[in-house]
């Protein structure tokens, strides 16, 4: 099953990727909009302010989807990064599109007193070729986390990510599935390759934010 190509939009004077499913697709995400695990029809990752401050992510991404005709379940990620400077990156039928905003970047497990952040993000929006288990699409997730962390480390980042960021991970919802997503199962290597190599090359594009705010 080929993933659907991501489609710019303009939304509210903001650049919109949307990928439109010609039908349902099952999905891991931890996304304000289309969390979880479930069916969804579309994926968005809109471009927002730098000081986004909107009282409810998950009713403004609604209101996004609504605008642009978006039927259905779907998930709805937020970036202060120009969506159009989004990496796209495919190893063994996996596809990885990531925007990546690691201006403020913090380690994982830092001490508890380390409170003090400001916004980055670095969104990843993947796809399979085949069904995964949901135990699988667990396992996936942390695939991406780690990938990321690597590109990360080996470009010179302090961090093992930001504060919000996203992952959304979409697989057939038919077909035999995949039992494992781990960086050494067959599927999740390639994912974990995919998203490397997109952060990687989103880490080397220069003032990536929405008109530099």
């Amino acid at each position: 099953m080929t993933a659907p190509s991501p489609v710019l939009h303009t939304v509210q004077d903001r650049p919109v990727l949307v990928w439109r499913c010609a039908r349902p697709w099952l999905a891991i995400s931890s996304a304000p909009r289309g969390g979880g695990i479930g069916l969804r029809n579309w994926v968005l990752n809109a471009t927002v302010v730098t000081d986004y401050a909107h009282p409810d992510p998950t009713a403004h991404a609604g209101e996004m989807a609504a605008e642009l005709g978006l039927p259905g379940d779907g998930i709805g990620l937020m970036t202060a990064v120009d969506v159009r400077h989004e990496v796209t990156a495919v190893d063994g039928g996996v596809q990885a599109s990531v925007t990546t905003g690691a201006n403020a970047p913090v380690w994982a497990a830092a001490p508890e007193e380390a409170r003090t952040w400001k916004p980055g993000t670095i969104n990843a929006v993947c796809w399979s070729p085949v069904r995964l288990t949901e135990a699988a699409l667990v396992n996936a997730v942390a695939t991406v986390a780690e990938a990321k962390a690597q590109a990360l480390v080996e470009s010179g980042v302090a961090g093992t990510g930001t504060v919000t960021d996203a992952t959304a991970i979409l697989c057939p919802r038919d077909g035999e599935p995949e039992l494992y997503g781990g960086p050494r199962s067959r599927i999740g290597a390639s994912l974990a390759r995919a998203v490397h190599a997109a952060v990687t090359a989103g880490l080397r594009i220069e003032n990536p934010r929405h008109g530099r705010t």
